[in-house]
């Protein structure tokens, strides 16, 4: 499906790169964004990732046929509140955030008559942020979860669908519930954790951090993704990160106890399952 406009709301590194995406895969005529800085959005222009910018949300919006939530997750609801009154029947709105659950429920209940939200989440991203690290390129070979529910309709559904694979990432669909738990697991706790790795070696000592290895940047190289956008995420994922915060816990406080009663056995069996888990799902 090729869409006639497209609105794209946050224009940062998923906002810019989807519409380098949309362009270079012929799938959409005209883009329109939308966005906190008025420099960035000039700077988007001049770069050809817009063809056009709006002082505001509802004007981003009027007549778009594809509308695109790529700013912080926390901001969607009040930017689909302000964009609401121009969005037109039939429109599909659709977003990049990695977090779903009841915020999905909420977007639905936003939506004005005959037009449709289907969550999107992409698992492509950087720890570099900002238009000048966009690329066409960002989502292809990447996966893409789109969240659908009994709401859902189910021709906007394929529509979304066909979207993604059209800019070359592999789709699967996945409730927004089950969808938060695993990526409470295998993201949101991941970023929490090298957050907190950067933060303990500084607190031993900063000057520490000169002496690192390959290993310690490559643990920590998501420490320096945005404050902002997972602030957003941990909080909009709160309960499960505090489930998942807790089992990482007892598993570092089994070394932990492994290390004080000097236990070299079981210290080791506690590595080879991570080992053989972490062998299971390949190298990047």
């Amino acid at each position: 499906m090729i869409f006639r406009k497209t609105a794209v709301l946050g224009v940062g590194l998923l906002g810019a790169s989807f519409s380098l995406a949309l362009k270079k895969n012929g799938l959409c005529n005209h883009i329109t964004g939308f966005g906190r800085s008025r420099e960035n959005l000039g700077r988007a222009k001049d770069l050809g990732i817009l063809d056009a910018v709006a002082a505001d949300p509802e004007s981003a919006c009027s007549d778009a046929d594809l509308i695109l939530l790529a700013a912080p997750a926390g901001s969607f609801v009040e930017l689909t509140r302000q964009a609401a009154p121009s969005i037109k029947k039939g429109a599909i709105v659709t977003d990049v955030g990695s977090v779903k659950g009841d915020l999905v429920s909420e977007l639905e209940r936003l939506m004005p008559p005959g037009a449709h939200f289907i969550g999107s989440h992409p698992i492509a991203g950087s720890d570099r942020s900002g238009i000048e690290a966009a690329h066409a390129e960002l989502f292809c070979d990447a996966l893409c979860i789109v969240t659908p529910t009994e709401q859902s309709d189910p021709s906007a559904l394929k529509n979304v669908m066909e979207l993604w694979s059209g800019l070359g990432s592999k789709v699967m669909a996945m409730g927004p519930a089950r969808h938060d738990r695993v990526y409470a697991a295998v993201s949101h706790l991941p970023h929490l954790i090298a957050f907190a790795m950067v933060n303990t070696v500084s607190d031993i000592d900063k000057s520490y951090l000169s002496y690192c290895g390959q290993g310690f940047k490559d643990m920590t190289r998501i420490a320096a993704s945005s404050p902002d956008i997972w602030t957003d995420i941990s909080l909009l994922n709160r309960q499960n990160l505090i489930e998942m915060i807790a089992l990482f816990k007892e598993n570092l406080n089994r070394m932990d106890a492994h290390l004080k009663t000097a236990e070299p056995d079981a210290l080791k069996q506690e590595f080879i399952r991570a080992s053989t888990a972490r062998k299971s799902i390949g190298q990047d």
